[in-house]
């Protein structure tokens, strides 16, 4: 796979999510000032129709009630994006180098493990013993 298809493939994901995100803030607003309309869009919502966003929001225009929570939705989603994309690619790449690093210091761990050890050794020492290597980071 290309780089680029990566990068097609992962903007979907995360404009999904964005919007997955969007609808909860407005069912949790509309809880506050409208909660029979916040009943309705989480039933409506349920059943896994935010997988695809972009269907999402073209059923939910389709319903009398729809349209508006819509547009809603599409504001929330957008404002979203906005305060939260220029992050991602810091944050995804360090956490990416971080969790990296501690997955090859347990490998490293257990290769260099003699025998003894590991037979001796409880799952409870080692998780013990990975912590305390965390904590003096």
């Amino acid at each position: 796979m290309q780089p680029k298809d990566i990068a097609k493939d992962t903007a979907k994901v995360v404009q999904n999510y964005l919007t997955y995100k969007a609808v909860m803030l407005v069912i949790e607003q509309l809880a506050e000032t409208n909660p029979s309309e916040a009943i309705w869009l989480r039933q409506y919502s349920s059943g896994g129709k935010l997988r695809n966003a972009e269907a999402y929001l073209e059923e939910i225009m389709s319903e009398p009630r729809g349209k508006e929570l819509a547009l809603r939705i599409m504001t929330v989603r957008n404002m979203m994006a906005e305060q939260t994309l220029e992050f991602l690619p810091e944050i995804v790449t360090s956490g990416i180098k971080q969790d990296n690093l501690i997955h090859r210091r347990s490998l490293l761990e257990r290769l260099t493990r003699s025998p003894d050890e590991e037979t001796s050794e409880s799952p409870l020492d080692t998780s013990e013993a990975s912590r305390e290597t965390e904590d003096s980071d």
